[in-house]
Formats: C-alpha cells, sequence, structure tokens
C-alpha cells in the first residue's frame, strides 16, 4: 500500500495546516503523485489540500468510520506518497476516539510533529519527547519547528533535540506571509482565497529552503496490509441522478461520499444556486450541502429558478436533502448576521439566524424517524455538526433522534415535510444498526 505520514501537532494553532500544505506541494512540484488526505470531520482543508496535490482529499475519521472504511479509503487511492493531516492535538479525541494518533496507529504511518516554539527552547523537545513517548503504536519520525524568530532562538532549541536523538527536519520563521486568511469556521475556503496558487507555491519554496525534503519522505512508511477492507459504510446514494448544490456558499461536502455515490452508479449533477440554477428536472434526489448560506443570504433569496425547481421536484416527491447550510436554505427564512431576514425555499417550517451567535459543536450519532434521503426509517447515521446558526423555530416533524459522542441527547433533531429533509449535522457514515 502506499506509504505514508501524518503531519500533526500538540493542538491547533500550532501551524500543521501551513506544514501540511507546504509539503504536499514540494513534493507534487517534485513530480510525486501525492495523495492528501484530513483527519477528522474538516471540509474546508481538503479543498486546499487539492489545489496543492490536484488530487482530491479525503477524510479518514476514527470516530465515525471503521477500520475497514479507514483502510479502503487509503487502499482505493494509491499514489507515490501519502500525506494525512491531522486534526487538533496529536492525541486529542472524544471518547477515547477519533485521534489523529489512532490513525496514525491504524495506517502504521509516522507522524511529523509541527512545533509551534514561540516564546520556548528547549522546553520544545520537552513537549516533544513527551508526545514521542506518550503511546507505544505511534512513532514520531521527526520534527518541523514553526515561528522560530532567528537564528538565535533555534540555536538554543536545536541541541536539546541533538540529545534526545529525536531528528529535527526543519525550522520555519515566523512569517505572517505564509499565513492564510480565516473566518469563523476555520480558513477562508480555497475558492475564495486570492492568489491562492502563489500562496501554496510560497509555502512550496519556505518549506524546501528551511525543511530537509529528502529525510521527512524516508520517514514514510507504508499502510499496514491485513486489515479487512469490506464494503465501507457509507450512505448509499439517494438516487440514480443526484442535483448536487455546488458553489461557494454550498460547498461543504465530503468527497468520500461522492465517490462512494459514483462507485455504486449514481450521476452527479452539480449546479449553482447563486447562479440562480434550477436543480435537474429528470433528478431522482437533490442533494443541498453546507456552506455559508448567510454570507449570500440576498442572492439566494433573489434565486427564483432555483426555489422554483425545488418546490418542483419536492411537488413530484423527489427526494430533497439539506445539510447545515442546505438545511436553512430549505427552510422559511434567515437571519443575516445585521438582522435582515431573507425569504428561502419555505419546504421545511425552519427559521434560522446569525444575528446572535451560538457554536454548535461535535460528533452525532442519529437514527431516522422517517425514510429520507439518508436511508430508510431506522438508519443509524453518524455525523458531526459546527455552525454559529441559532434555530428560531422548527414548524415540521422531527427527522432524526440525535445524540452527542457521549450518548447525551441534543436538540439538533432536523425536519422532514413529505420528501423534503433536513438536518443541522453533516451525515458522514452509516451507523451499527
Amino acid at each position: 500500500m502506499t506509504a505514508g505520514f501524518v503531519v500533526a501537532a500538540p493542538r491547533s494553532g500550532a501551524g500543521k495546516t501551513t506544514a501540511a500544505l507546504g509539503l504536499m506541494r514540494a513534493f507534487a512540484r517534485r513530480g510525486v503523485v501525492v495523495q492528501p488526505f484530513k483527519c477528522g470531520p474538516d471540509y474546508i482543508d481538503p479543498a486546499f489540500h487539492g489545489v496543492a496535490t490536484g488530487r482530491a482529499s479525503f477524510n479518514l475519521d476514527g470516530w465515525a468510520m471503521s477500520p475497514a472504511a479507514l483502510a479502503g479509503l487509503v487502499a482505493g487511492h494509491p499514489a507515490g506518497l501519502a500525506i494525512a493531516e491531522g486534526v487538533m492535538g496529536l492525541f486529542d479525541g472524544v471518547g477515547g476516539r477519533g485521534a489523529t494518533a489512532d490513525i496514525a496507529a491504524l495506517l502504521g504511518w509516522p507522524v511529523v510533529l509541527v512545533l509551534d516554539v514561540t516564546g520556548q527552547t528547549e522546553t520544545a523537545a520537552a513537549i516533544a519527547a513527551g508526545l514521542a513517548g506518550y503511546r507505544r503504536d505511534v512513532a514520531v519520525a521527526g520534527v518541523i519547528l514553526n515561528r522560530v524568530a532567528s537564528a538565535r532562538h533555534l540555536g538554543l532549541i536545536a541541541p536539546a533535540f541533538e540529545r534526545l536523538g529525536l531528528k529535527l527536519f526543519g525550522a520555519l520563521s515566523d512569517d505572517p506571509r505564509l499565513a492564510l486568511p480565516e473566518r469563523h469556521l476555520g480558513l477562508v475556503q480555497a475558492s475564495e482565497t486570492a492568489g491562492i496558487e502563489r500562496h501554496l507555491d510560497a509555502l512550496a519554496t519556505a518549506l524546501e529552503e528551511k525543511v530537509d525534503l529528502d529525510a521527512v519522505a524516508a520517514c514514510a512508511r507504508p499502510a499496514k496490509t491485513g486489515i479487512v477492507t469490506d464494503v465501507p459504510s457509507f450512505i448509499d446514494p439517494p438516487g440514480q441522478r443526484v442535483a448536487l448544490a455546488s458553489d461557494r456558499a454550498f460547498s461543504f461536502m465530503y468527497p468520500h461520499l461522492l465517490a462512494h455515490w459514483r462507485a455504486r452508479g449514481a450521476e452527479i449533477r452539480p449546479f449553482s444556486p447563486l447562479a440562480d440554477e434550477a436543480p435537474a428536472a429528470d433528478a431522482d434526489a437533490v442533494w443541498l450541502p453546507g456552506g455559508y448560506p448567510e454570507l449570500h443570504a440576498g442572492a439566494l433569496a433573489g434565486a427564483a429558478c432555483f426555489r422554483d425547481g425545488l418546490r418542483a421536484l419536492a411537488g413530484r416527491a423527489v427526494p430533497i436533502h439539506g445539510e447545515c447550510g442546505g438545511y436553512m436554505v430549505l427552510g422559511a427564512g434567515l437571519e443575516d448576521a445585521g438582522g435582515a431576514r431573507h425569504a428561502m425555499a419555505g419546504l421545511l417550517a425552519l427559521e434560522t439566524s446569525f444575528a446572535q451567535r451560538r457554536l454548535h459543536l461535535g460528533y452525532r450519532s442519529a437514527r431516522l424517524a422517517a425514510a429520507c434521503a439518508l436511508g430508510p426509517a431506522g438508519t443509524a447515521i453518524l455525523g458531526h455538526e459546527f455552525h454559529y446558526a441559532r434555530a428560531l423555530s422548527v414548524g415540521d416533524d422531527p427527522l432524526v433522534d440525535c445524540r452527542d459522542a457521549s450518548g447525551a441527547v441534543v436538540a439538533e433533531a432536523g425536519a422532514r415535510r413529505g420528501s423534503v429533509s433536513g438536518t443541522f449535522f453533516h451525515a458522514i457514515a452509516r451507523g451499527p444498526s
């Protein structure tokens, strides 16, 4: 199987995305076929991975995906080198599941550790030593230092790594020009980032100048074999011809689901609500992913062809499903951050607001109360919720019984009316029956 490694850090914000993107781009510029992956439920970072490598990036989610499904995703996308970007801190999971370390251990890939050394010298080596020794099944191959202030700063740090015998792959300076713009859900989307190709090339150049890429490549190890790669427990396509909303307002779609749907023979037909395009009139199902509808609420409110097309399909009982932002757009109205209400499709009696932000974050385990685009009644679904919208009212039947990662009941129950359904969580895979 493909040789790879995992780029991880002790915490969020340490620079693992910067390092991962720079490595992906640098190796791709060398002519290596790089297969990117993202640990956890993120859908913004993988879009950057795709631009950096020219290949779709797939999520490896240790909480929602079985070991067989994880191994199948890796085996199904062979390449010259696999690079998986971690999520949060190396050992941070939920209830003992879902940590970056779990992916590294399962696949047998070593960890390239990124350390933000702002305000540190030898303490950086102590942190690295602690991480390297925390789990015997997780191997730290070496370290990339980030935000190094000067050559003198590096000189105060490096000897401690030499004494530990821990490989120092290189060091990146504290250069704000390497940072990518952010908004409340993480990075600004790759499709919205001006000069993204130039920025990725700048990251690659910085890595080429400051990091021993040959040593990093040499640490890669083939993914473990012997894991049974049965049919992944992913959600089946909701129809033969799936109309998929796809533009800057609807971009949070997991690539593994699309790949699974296509492998099952479904035809994906993208359309742009922002361009006032209607879903295909002969579609067997419509899927509205999440994204940033609140940033485009005015345009969506004026998209008459889009709304009319949805309503026509709903009138013929075609399954229509919305996730997070897509769910809000299927509702009656959306209030933007300034308090202005915008009329949405009106296929569900849902009113949402961004005027008073409230964070909703975490894994979700749900069971369908009725058949919908997600599957038959009783189907267990595992997903993830991450948004700042507030539901002011939900006037339709609940779609799911929903729990968090600890098993506690959460308010998110989605909604259903006829063939139209929606949830605030993004579905990742089927759960245990």
